[in-house]
């Protein structure tokens, strides 16, 4: 069911000099005791990519790898690995949570690790969505320092069903060319920072996110006769690649563009023309991404007047561009937001102890909105507390622990759950307020502890030549990216199992794995369970669907 899953065999095994394989869903870390076989074997629907771990022996300074080929009755498969580094966690988010090494970045496997920690590679296998379905086998051979370790057989079975290259579930994930330069130690306005700007955003739609910010660049604007002149090709330049499906071999789009505000729009008449341009590009260029105009975020009651200004505003534009509102709800919201989006917290009642002003659940919020209105969630600091370590009150930390987190110290299940609670729930969207906030704040690899949480708005590290070694500088993606995007798929394999009649039992899956949202199953061979019971439901229903009989469709 999603990205990055192993189908593996969780039986204990005795020490050993050979490699352990290990579910995606355990966080390797020292001096934890593991279970995990000595082969892999992955399932994967066409248009999906499959992680797992593989744990070496011993300690372990420099790893070398051949590349894995993996083949079988269509064209072969090939792996991408990676290193998994450690951050050193000095306070923990939460009670969940707690101080040590704990794995996130993902490097190239010649980045030399520490052998005082494990060394661990992260093993990804994608499948085409044109990729012919069977039985897929080959071996991972690596060497550990100057010796080779036992070689790891590698089975992977590619699924007959397919999954969409652009997500189902809108997103938008935010980003700035501004914080990357800084990370990187580049001037925003170079080429180099743009080059780079452009790899942040693949490796978010890789991962099934579109993104908000990017270079923030507002498109120049001049006015002719009340009409709003904007010359978009620095625009187009930047971000035509990502709605019109050329960015990445898949096709993949952003669901979601946010409207720049510009300061050369000086009086209301101006703002409406511009907003109406804006609009109007997109749909003469026939994007098919959301445009949404994001108001004041979080906006205090002082401040509700100005987001009544800024949605008259732009509902003065047309019907194109909904005005995004992060809020719970109160009184006078709903005249202004077409998207309203509350944190997770908001939705989800704990009786003893509320960590949002106005909790209502999906279907009572929706009946309070105007007709039409789109509901989105994020996660803030309620999901882990905004102080950080346990809270002294036993209830406050009861209040702040379970739920759905993106913080480095929690269990890979709370990463990965916001799909499957997507799907359950039947929200609209999810909002995420960045993803390389650390690179503003501190050294990143020194530690990403922000909020109150370890990784509070940072997926991502500034992966320099320097520490690296490379020619040139790359984003470096964390093991909880992996981990959101493995949500979405469960996302995509829950959808598509509705969308073939069996919208009731796709939920029954969903909710063995979030039942709410501080509920989350964390029992990894339960989520091991419902994604081989899912997969053999979605082929079941799938063989006899009329999808599978379309000319083209691969069987």
């Amino acid at each position: 069911m999603g990205a990055g899953w192993a189908w593996v065999v969780m039986a204990a095994l005795a020490a050993s000099p050979g490699p352990k394989v290990v579910s995606p869903l355990v966080k390797v870390r020292p001096g934890v005791t593991l279970k995990g076989s000595t082969e892999a074997q992955l399932s994967l629907a066409r248009g999906e990519c499959e992680g797992t771990q593989v744990v070496l022996p011993g300690n372990v300074r420099q790893v070398t790898a051949k590349p894995l080929t993996l083949k079988g009755p269509g064209s072969a498969l090939s792996a991408s690995l990676w290193r998994e580094g450690f951050i050193e966690v000095k306070t923990p988010s939460n009670s969940m949570g707690a101080k040590g090494f704990w794995p996130d970045p993902l490097l190239p496997v010649n980045v030399p690790g520490d052998p005082k920690l494990p060394a661990v590679l992260y093993v990804e296998v994608c499948a085409p969505t044109e990729q012919k379905p069977g039985t897929y086998r080959g071996e991972l051979s690596v060497k550990a320092d100057d010796g080779a370790v036992a070689p790891v057989p590698f089975t992977v079975e590619v699924q007959p069903f397919a999954l969409p290259a652009t997500s189902s579930l809108p997103t938008s994930f935010g980003i700035s060319l501004y914080s990357i330069a800084r990370g990187h130690k580049l001037a925003p306005e170079s080429p180099e920072a743009m080059t780079l700007l452009r790899a942040y955003g693949k490796a978010l739609l890789q991962h099934r996110l579109s993104a908000y910010g990017m270079s923030m660049n507002a498109p120049p604007v001049r006015f002719e006769d009340g009409r709003a002149v904007v010359d978009f090709s620095a625009y187009d330049e930047e971000m035509a690649p990502f709605f019109e499906g050329t960015a990445l071999p898949s096709g993949a789009r952003f669901t979601t563009a946010d409207v720049r505000d510009s300061s050369q729009c000086k009086t209301e008449q101006e703002k409406v023309a511009y907003y109406r341009a804006f609009a109007e590009h997109f749909r003469s260029k026939g994007w098919s991404a959301q445009l949404f105009f994001y108001a004041k975020d979080e906006p205090k009651p002082e401040e509700m007047a100005l987001v009544r200004t800024q949605a008259s505003r732009v509902k003065a534009a047309g019907k194109d561009i909904p005005v995004l509102v992060t809020s719970a709800l109160h009184d006078g919201i709903q005249s202004s937001a077409d998207i309203l989006a509350p944190t997770l917290n908001c939705f989800f009642p704990r009786w003893e102890l509320e960590t949002c002003p106005n909790v209502v659940p999906l279907s009572k919020l929706r009946s309070k909105l105007r007709s039409g209105t789109r509901v989105w969630w994020y996660q803030s600091c309620n999901s882990h507390g905004c102080t950080g370590g346990p809270a002294e009150d036993p209830a406050v930390e009861r209040a702040y622990t379970g739920w759905a987190s993106y913080m480095v110290d929690h269990p890979a299940p709370l990463n990965r759950s916001m799909g499957p609670l997507a799907f359950l729930t039947g929200v609209d969207g999810e909002l995420y307020f960045d993803t390389v906030y650390a690179y503003n704040t501190q050294d990143p690899w020194q530690g990403v502890f922000e909020f109150g949480g370890n990784g509070d708005g940072t997926l991502f590290y500034p992966g320099t030549p320097e520490r690296l070694g490379t020619k040139e500088p790359q984003p470096v993606v964390s093991l909880r990216l992996k981990h959101i995007r493995d949500g979405l798929e469960d996302y995509e394999y829950l959808h598509l199992l509705a969308r073939l009649g069996d919208a009731e039992p796709a939920r029954a899956f969903a909710r063995r794995l979030a039942r709410s949202g501080y509920e989350i199953e964390q029992n990894v061979a339960t989520w091991e369970q419902v994604r081989h019971n899912l997969t053999a439901q979605l082929r079941k229903r799938w063989d006899a669907s009329e999808y599978a009989k379309r000319p083209g469709v691969r069987r």
